[in-house]
């Protein structure tokens, strides 16, 4: 009797010892997870929101960010570099994991990048690049290819005549790298004589009132003797083309545009805009908010190629760009639900 007792007490001390065991295995692995898939906390800097453009990757970045498992805090600078550099260091101040950084001034953000990684905070730069630092990772779109789209379409329009150059913000590094793509396809037929340029301007902060200006002295200056306006976006061809209306050539004059914004497919229905740049947001916005909650877990980050930023090759995820005109319009920008038929048509 005692030996089957004492047989008993030993199972019974066996198996709380398993328990144990197995219960502390389990806690441990459930930290662990925990760990792995902790909240991201995203900081969001945005140059101006009062531009459509930057509402609508707003909107997109932080429903799939959120819906990841992410906490996100968005602001914008309104177009004031110095104002972007104190909103990210009130982000930073807010324990966040990763800084989302659409710049105003590619350069003069690049002290937050540093900033950032003292606090332990990864900098990804959106759609725009951030110059002369160490940044994470650069996700847009090919941009020099943007250039080429718009200059293409307006060659095959007017092939020969007097082109004015209507360039975006002379501080956003990409309006630079429109102009790199325009000048690909422009140069040999400037080079050749049939293309003439009458004048090249670079438009503040992307606005369509500082481009009204531009094109109204344009305009005046060369006796209304304009053939074609290469426009980078379709804020700077709304205003240019709020200029030639006044003149009665609005729809004589081919203008390229970019970003689909609503104003601007409504003008290419209308037949006073050639062309704009068809950028998939929501596409760029969904994988720039996987990437943000990757790099504040530390997890790899997919790339397909670099992007040298005057310091540094940056890890970089590019996409394509979309030329659309009357003729596609609705094989992309509505298929892909970007504007809808009716805003689109009026229907």
């Amino acid at each position: 009797m005692k030996k089957m007792f004492f047989m008993l007490t030993l199972v019974m001390l066996f198996l709380v010892s398993c328990g144990k065991d197995s219960g502390e295995s389990s806690a441990g692995s459930g930290e662990a997870g925990k760990e792995n898939k902790k909240k991201i906390k995203i900081g969001m800097s945005i140059d101006d929101l009062r531009l459509e453009r930057w509402q609508k990757d707003r909107d997109i970045f932080k429903k799939a960010a959120e819906e990841l498992g992410a906490e996100v805090i968005v602001v914008s600078a309104n177009g004031d570099s110095q104002k972007q550099l104190t909103d990210a260091e009130n982000l930073l101040s807010q324990g966040i994991d990763v800084l989302v950084i659409i710049p105003n001034n590619g350069e003069v953000m690049a002290p937050v990048v540093d900033e950032a990684h003292k606090a332990g905070v990864k900098v990804l730069a959106y759609d725009r690049l951030i110059t002369n630092s160490d940044v994470d990772f650069y996700i847009s779109f090919d941009n020099v290819k943007v250039g080429e789209l718009q200059a293409q379409a307006i060659v095959e329009k007017m092939p020969k005549g007097n082109y004015f150059l209507m360039g975006g913000s002379p501080t956003d590094n990409n309006a630079r790298l429109f102009r790199e793509g325009q000048m690909k396809v422009l140069q040999p037929l400037i080079d050749k004589g049939d293309i003439k340029v009458i004048g090249d301007q670079w438009v503040k902060d992307w606005l369509p009132e500082e481009a009204l200006k531009i094109m109204e002295n344009a305009l005046t200056a060369n006796n209304n003797q304009i053939d074609a306006v290469i426009a980078s976006n379709d804020s700077t061809a709304g205003g240019a083309i709020q200029a030639l209306n006044a003149q009665g050539l609005a729809g004589k004059v081919p203008i390229s545009g970019q970003d689909a914004d609503l104003a601007g497919v409504k003008r290419i229905v209308e037949g006073t805009q050639t062309m704009t740049v068809y950028k998939p947001i929501k596409t760029l916005a969904e994988k720039a908010a996987q990437i943000a909650v990757d790099l504040g877990r530390g997890e790899e980050i997919e790339s397909n190629g670099v992007t040298n930023n005057g310091k540094i090759d940056v890890k970089s995820y590019l996409l394509s760009p979309i030329a659309v005109t009357q003729e596609n319009l609705k094989e992309t920008i509505i298929k892909d639900g970007f504007q809808t038929e009716s805003d689109v048509y009026g229907k």
